[in-house]
């Protein structure tokens, strides 16, 4: 009988070791979250497990393993995959534009048999694992002020387009945001920043004027003035506030808010769940929910320092961005201080796909704490032979 590697004493006591140093606390943490996320689920579906919270409880289950499992994960792994997945990503992009699902006025899904997804989602990771090497790749100069920063503004620059084309502005602006933390984080010069700056104060209004859709420049005019039209463009907003308003302290219960309950809150169970959670656990609940993430947040960057690789550090940094840009933009939505750009409210909305990657970079943030001593080759870039 042969034995499985796993079988070897030695095998296995480096995996035990492995999982020891899996950050339990934090996993703990994720849990918490996405209870709570479950519980306002079953609320806000009738006080029923259906049709959102069983789902979503069976989503994070196979997503809890999964994140486990790439914890132990080697880490040049992740590097020697990292093009290839973004190219892969971006390959199921264009593959939108040509025979994409269209719902609501969009084209953003692929469907395979009974299964559909939305590739922007992948390039979330994507685009951080992919800058992540360039970055380990690079030297100092490069990463500071070279004409080689073209290729990583490049790199973010075609998905978020192709996004933008879906059309899908949220998405684009998260792409956009978290290659750009990407870069910062790997030392980006402050003239590039401040350069950067100032061209988006030029480019913006142009953008405005022949780059976004119609009803993509109504949600900016509402989001300014949603009183101007409360029974339409403005009646998603108006809604939200109401709900958060009227929790007051410590909310009205569980299956007892009347914006959410009785339908008047549009999207409760995806964009707008903080509306919600805020009219039933009322001002109490959402500072507990903030709180973890806040905590989330605080432990993911600290085991990205923790790296002893550039690669590392990065990727785990870049990943925790991505998590943070989700709460930051989002939270601003609800409360009517950002436009509203269809983003998720991460592990607390409904939704397979966000899980999946957001549990997919927290895997790779505790993979990076589990093999944080490890030293990864440095090998020329591709991109540097063009010198």
């Amino acid at each position: 009988m042969v034995d499985s590697a796993l079988s070897r004493p030695g095998q296995r006591d480096r995996y035990e070791s492995k999982i020891a140093q899996i950050d339990w606390l934090f996993v703990g943490l994720l849990c918490a979250l996405t209870g709570i996320g479950i519980l306002l689920l079953y609320s806000v579906g009738g006080m029923s497990w259906q049709p959102w919270a069983y789902k979503q409880l069976i989503f994070f289950a196979v997503c809890l393993v999964m994140m486990c499992a790439l914890a132990l994960v080697d880490l040049r792994v992740w590097l020697m995959g990292a093009y290839w997945f973004y190219g892969a990503s971006l390959l199921l992009l264009i593959a939108v534009e040509a025979v994409g699902d269209v719902r609501m006025g969009a084209q953003r899904w692929l469907s395979l048999g009974p299964v559909s997804f939305q590739p922007s989602e992948f390039m979330k990771l994507a685009i951080v694992l992919a800058l992540s090497k360039f970055y380990h790749e690079c030297s100092a100069k490069d990463a500071n002020l070279s004409w080689k920063l073209l290729i990583p503004a490049g790199m973010i620059g075609l998905p978020a387009a192709l996004v933008m084309h879906q059309p899908d502005l949220g998405t684009a602006v998260l792409i956009s945001l978290t290659g750009a933390s990407v870069m910062i984080l790997a030392g980006l010069n402050w003239k590039v920043i401040a350069a950067a700056a100032v061209g988006a104060v030029i480019t913006v209004p142009l953008a405005f004027q022949y780059v976004l859709h119609d009803y993509q420049k109504k949600r900016i005019l509402t989001f300014l003035n949603p009183e101007g039209d409360p029974s339409g463009d403005g009646y998603h907003i108006l809604q939200s506030k109401i709900a958060m308003g009227s929790g007051g302290l410590l909310g009205k219960g569980l299956g007892l808010g009347s914006q959410s309950q009785l339908n008047f809150l549009p999207e409760k169970h995806t964009d707008f769940i903080m509306a919600a959670v805020c009219e039933e656990l009322g001002f109490a609940g959402g500072f507990v929910i903030f709180l973890l993430y806040a905590l989330i947040i605080l432990m993911a960057l600290r085991m990205a320092s923790l790296s002893h690789s550039h690669f590392g550090r990065l990727a785990a940094a870049g990943a925790t961005a991505t998590f943070a840009l989700y709460v930051l933009i989002n939270g601003a939505m609800v409360m009517g201080l950002f436009p509203v750009v269809g983003v998720p409210m991460p592990l607390v909305s409904y939704g397979g796909s966000a899980m999946l990657m957001v549990m997919t970079g927290f895997g790779l943030v505790l993979g990076v704490k589990v093999h944080r001593y490890q030293e990864l080759p440095r090998q020329a870039s591709i991109f540097q032979r063009f010198e």
